[in-house]
């Protein structure tokens, strides 16, 4: 049992319901997939004995980004053409979450990362050439909220701003942000994503929080910066799925820019759903306080509680895999989803964050109050759970009306970002 998680078993058992969400084809050899998987396994006595050094210094080590990089982690969703793995968006929740099982705060930055490398991919040749071409590992932080001011000038445009949580800054080689469009009066016209060098930002260190310590998403400050203009996206294009790169053949690149963003931002929570499951499991040999059970696996509430925080992480899991494998689906078919179906995904996204916040909290009270030992892992996994799960992006509240207006054929949404 130490070594075969509950579950594993429960998957095992399963083969049926877990084979029933891969229909639609990768795009990458599903071996590529398994085969960084499977590195990433064997790195996770690396990354968790980290994850204390991590939380310390609000970023990670050093050594770990080192170590995902070997491992090809950071360009999970950079084109193959450019030296990346271009995995289907199924694929990259496993490398994710994989992470997630030894630290959440390095799997949260390799979230960011991937979801750089995925728009980087919708974008014109020339500009996936500048970022990528030399460097396949180039790692993109990114702030979706606009953030900042650009003024028009010959060549471009000039930035000013200020961009909180801009996850994984510290170990960042690009810095792209949401941003203000002015003309030439000073007057908003539009949003537009643009794209720097981190060299050509101060990050401010105000990192100071409960979950997700480790991913240095700190302050990007922008003072009067030339942006070429070719480093400008605008934000309606990527609303629209009006996308510029020239490689319509590439099926990854097809899906809507919100969907890939929010499914992605899953993977952690199922990494973290199974290392809490397979924690808790492997110490019942505990006695329970206050009881005559000697260990916590002879208890039939115990066991109750074990089943259904396993039932309910599986809930997720299928949850999750279901709008990775819709996007497929769509983009295989070369199909852009209507609002109905985006909005769905958001729903997906809703439940998978809502059953592994349940479970996680199930099994935190299954284990006991030794839950909060700060020598305990199941701590900082329940701090970094919750974290994730109330990121204004995913929101239940949000998601479900979306959906719910949706269904109702109410044209008019609460977010752009459908």
């Amino acid at each position: 049992m130490t070594e075969t998680s509950m579950f594993n078993i429960f998957i095992m058992m399963n083969p049926n319901v877990v084979d029933m969400t891969r229909t639609s084809p990768v795009l990458a050899p599903r071996c590529a997939a398994a085969d960084v998987v499977e590195r990433i396994r064997d790195l996770h006595p690396l990354i968790s004995g980290n994850s204390a050094d991590g939380e310390r210094n609000r970023r990670l080590s050093q050594t770990t980004v080192d170590a995902l990089q070997e491992v090809g982690a950071f360009k999970i969703a950079v084109p193959a053409r450019l030296g990346g793995l271009e995995l289907s968006v199924r694929d990259q929740l496993d490398v994710i979450a994989a992470i997630a099982e030894a630290d959440g705060s390095a799997a949260w930055v390799t979230v960011l990362y991937a979801q750089s490398a995925w728009t980087m991919g919708t974008e014109s040749e020339e500009d996936q050439h500048e970022v990528f071409a030399a460097d396949p590992d180039a790692r993109m932080s990114g702030i979706l909220s606009p953030s900042a001011r650009a003024t028009p000038v010959d060549g471009g445009w000039r930035l000013t701003g200020r961009g909180y949580s801009a996850t994984g800054c510290s170990h960042a080689t690009w810095i792209a942000v949401n941003s203000y469009l002015l003309d030439d009066a000073g007057e908003v016209v539009g949003l537009g994503t643009l794209r720097t060098p981190i060299q050509d930002v101060t990050i401010e260190d105000t990192w100071f929080v409960s979950g997700m310590r480790g991913t240095a998403s700190n302050c990007a400050v922008w003072d009067d910066v030339f942006v070429p203009a070719n480093r400008m996206s605008p934000m309606a294009r990527f609303i629209e799925g009006d996308y510029p790169t020239p490689f319509k053949d590439e099926v990854l690149y097809r899906a809507p820019l919100s969907s890939v963003l929010l499914t992605l931002m899953l993977g952690p929570q199922l990494g973290l759903g199974k290392a809490a499951l397979e924690f808790v499991v492997s110490k019942v040999g505990k006695a329970i306080a206050y009881t005559h059970f000697q260990a916590q696996s002879e208890s039939t509430g115990f066991q109750i509680q074990i089943a259904r925080a396993a039932t309910l992480l599986e809930t997720a899991r299928l949850h999750a895999y279901r709008a990775a494998e819709r996007l497929g689906e769509w983009s295989e078919q070369d199909h852009y989803p209507n609002l109905l179906e985006r909005a769905s995904i958001r729903t997906h996204v809703s439940a998978t964050l809502e059953s592994t916040n349940e479970a996680i909290n199930m099994l935190l009270f299954a284990h006991g109050a030794g839950s909060f030992a700060e020598s305990n892992p199941l701590q900082r996994i329940w701090r970094d759970s919750n974290a994730v799960a109330r990121h204004a992006f995913s929101l239940p509240e949000v998601n479900y009306e979306t959906y719910g207006k949706a269904l109702l054929g109410i044209e008019e949404q609460i977010s752009p970002l459908v």
